[in-house]
């Protein structure tokens, strides 16, 4: 007779104070877990080309709520200035690149969807939400940069996209191409497959919970990591930002709560 994998706690339906109080912990801790990837991703790349000694040593920012929070403040400790004056462009593209496009879209990214199919393998419902977090987190970290920050002033080669684009002698249009159509395909794939079949089987009779995540990624997406050109990147970038916030969060949010609410796939 065939083994049934083991019936998790996490399974049993959830009152709605558990099920908040376990929402706010797994979006703090799926940022935090899609941002150190990030920042990692950034110093173990430029330990590998010889521009940092110590791939850990992270500017971890002075403790503060807003630190402890979201990690703002936090950065990769990497300096690109003497990179590109020692003509080392490309290495400093490579490095500012690192973050999203390796750190997010080939590591948290398909490892949260590889701990999706594990927790809903194992009917471990707690753990495969926290997986579907850390995926959403994972695609903002992509979108915040393409196509938020693809259009900056050009002033700051902090920027990532910026010292992308200098370092690989790219126009904004040239890496919105090559990095903005594979985000595209991303965020729709998430849209149309992802997102529906995750939340249909997390909250197969609950469409309030359903409506709510829906919204509640909605949000996350346009509104949190949208907002990211809002005062950095220059007019260009705030644009960008007005344009997430404002017109894509709220459409997103009403698509997908209507869908949702209407339609549960449970496969």
């Amino acid at each position: 007779m065939q083994s049934e994998a083991p019936r998790s706690p996490s399974a049993r339906r959830w009152g709605w104070p558990a099920f908040l109080c376990l929402l706010v912990v797994q979006l703090w801790a799926a940022h935090a877990c899609a941002f150190f990837a990030h920042e990692y991703a950034h110093t173990f790349v430029a330990w590998i080309l010889h521009w940092k000694a110590n791939p850990l040593a992270l500017d971890y920012a002075h403790p503060s709520w807003t630190v402890f929070l979201i990690q703002f403040g936090i950065n990769q400790n990497v300096d690109e200035a003497p990179i590109f004056a020692s003509g080392h462009g490309m290495q400093a593209a490579i490095i500012s690149a690192a973050g999203a496009f390796l750190g997010n879209a080939l590591v948290t990214l398909p490892l949260s969807l590889w701990g999706w199919c594990v927790a809903r393998r194992w009917n471990a419902r707690g753990w495969a939400m926290f997986c579907y977090w850390v995926c959403v987190a994972s695609i903002g970290n992509l979108i915040d940069y393409v196509p938020i920050r693809t259009f900056t002033d050009g002033t700051d080669l902090y920027q990532d996209m910026y010292a992308v684009e200098r370092g690989f002698g790219w126009s904004p249009w040239t890496l919105l191409a090559v990095f903005g159509i594979p985000t595209a395909l991303i965020l729709l794939y998430f849209f149309a497959r992802i997102e529906p079949r995750a939340l249909g089987w997390l909250f197969p009779v609950s469409t309030p919970r359903r409506v709510l995540l829906a919204v509640l990624t909605a949000f996350v997406l346009f509104d949190f990591y949208g907002a990211a050109g809002w005062s950095e990147g220059g007019p260009l970038s705030h644009r960008m930002s007005v344009i997430s916030v404002g017109i894509a969060a709220p459409l997103v949010s009403a698509i997908s709560g209507f869908l949702v609410s209407r339609h549960v796939s449970v496969r």
